[in-house]
């Protein structure tokens, strides 16, 4: 009998479900790689609310995942329990023809000359922050880089100017992702049982985002300029399908909430572990200075490799099966997940050596194999904003490097912790300023 035959999960943790979540929650670079060591490149976790899930961390069996035959993968429907908060219509959550559809769709806003276009955005944002900090200030990174991050998401998304419209929209969103993991409760746990109950407070802060975003979609409708405007909002309001059709209010609502919720919330929380590595490692910093004071930005897009690998904000890219499929010799059945390991394969000593080390350089001979740095997932499902992301943390470290001087204030790395899905800085990256662009006044101390 062959092992095929004989088994149909690889082994893994035989703990509980709450238990291994626990692990996740508190530990899960740790929890991960511990696993990997222990049981081999596929192995099974139990989780809440994901439920029984096989890990791959072999390169070779990725890449028959994401370039093989997609009809028994259903990425939308691994990722159902974001539904609560992304809506029904985020490209998250589709699969097959309507996932193609409305990929299609939002892909030209995040291309090339699009991309290019924004990063002036970006370094308007950028200046305008850091010119806010003076020697003494003591606040967390991944706080300032999420009011950062939200602000270039609302000029290149939405399109917003108005100062006020933007900070009505920023409370409303960070109300939201601030009660995130309510909506990864299991479903007979959702009970709106008034205003102070968990589920019925979520469901009110949804409700009053929900509402700012449809009075913007209502708002470009009417512009007169509509044409002429280069926001991702106006793109998709004139984008149209094949058959000529353009995108409902409802399918606009839930792919403005994915890129809101998703792109400035894990973008802030990459750079905050970039800076996490970098102010740690002064030989890194300076040859990032020196290399940015001679006009090479080499040095600066492989510290956001480098840090994307080392410190993936997502452990792993989600796939569901509804047919029995071979994976790296173990026949999984209809209805598991399997995730590949983003986090474990950005380790294996054998495709980076020295992988605990922050290297940048490992990637200025040329990028890594496509199936070996996973930070975007990988496949028909790669993160449409994957170019956004990476421009807009190459020019944050940029302007953060050259005109201001940042010192950690805990003596160690701050530990990774997963908070909703995502994979952040315990901590959130406490620093102190020690030069600032600007002449020094009392130190303001922030959270």
């Amino acid at each position: 009998m062959t092992r095929e035959q004989a088994t149909t999960l690889p082994p893994g943790p035989r703990g509980p479900a709450a238990l291994s979540t626990a692990l996740m929650m508190q530990r899960p670079l740790e929890s991960l790689l511990g696993w990997h060591r222990r049981y081999g490149d596929l192995f099974t976790v139990r989780l809440l609310a994901f439920g029984t899930g096989v890990y791959v961390a072999d390169p070779h069996a990725i890449r028959e995942l994401f370039t093989g035959d997609q009809s028994d993968l259903r990425a939308g429907e691994a990722n159902a329990p974001l539904a609560p908060v992304l809506g029904p219509r985020s490209v998250l959550l589709l699969d097959g023809p309507e996932h193609l559809r409305q990929r299609r769709l939002l892909l030209p806003p995040f291309q090339g000359a699009a991309v290019h276009g924004y990063r002036d955005v970006i370094r308007d944002v950028t200046a305008a922050e850091v010119a806010r900090w003076r020697v003494g200030d003591r606040f967390t990174l991944r706080a300032r880089m999420r009011a950062l991050t939200f602000e270039v998401i609302a000029r290149v998304v939405f399109g917003l100017a108005d100062g006020a419209r933007t900070e009505r929209m920023r409370r409303a969103l960070s109300a939201v992702l601030d009660s995130s993991p309510i909506f990864l409760l299991p479903e007979a746990l959702r009970r709106d049982l008034g205003a102070w109950s968990p589920w019925g407070r979520f469901q009110r802060r949804l409700a009053a985002a929900d509402a700012l975003i449809h009075e913007e979609i209502a708002r470009r409708r009417a512009e007169a300029d509509l044409d002429a405007r280069t926001d991702v909002l106006s793109l998709l309001l004139r984008a149209r399908d094949e058959d000529g059709e353009p995108m409902s209010d409802g399918e606009l609502r839930d792919e403005l909430m994915t890129m809101l919720l998703a792109g400035h919330e894990t973008t802030a929380t990459g750079l905050a572990f970039a800076f996490d590595l970098l102010l740690r490692d002064p030989v890194a910093l300076a040859r990032l200075r020196d290399e940015l004071a001679g006009g090479d930005d080499a040095y600066l897009d492989a510290v956001v490799s480098e840090t994307l690998r080392l410190r993936p904000v997502i452990d792993g890219s989600e796939r569901s099966l509804t047919a029995p499929r071979t994976v790296a010799g173990w026949t999984l059945p209809a209805g598991i997940r399997v995730y590949p390991a983003i986090a474990v394969v950005h380790r294996r000593a054998d495709l980076y050596p020295e992988p605990e080390a922050f290297r940048p350089e490992r990637f200025l001979d040329g990028r890594a194999e496509s199936y070996a740095w996973l930070p975007f997932g990988g496949g028909i499902r790669r993160c449409i904003g994957a170019a956004l992301a990476q421009a807009e943390m190459a020019e944050v470290i940029r302007h953060v490097v050259t005109h201001v001087d940042v010192r950690p204030r805990r003596a160690e790395p701050d530990p990774v912790v997963m908070r909703g899905i995502t994979l952040t800085p315990r901590h959130g990256t406490p620093v102190v300023v020690t030069r600032a662009a600007r002449p020094a006044r009392r130190p303001v101390v922030a959270a």
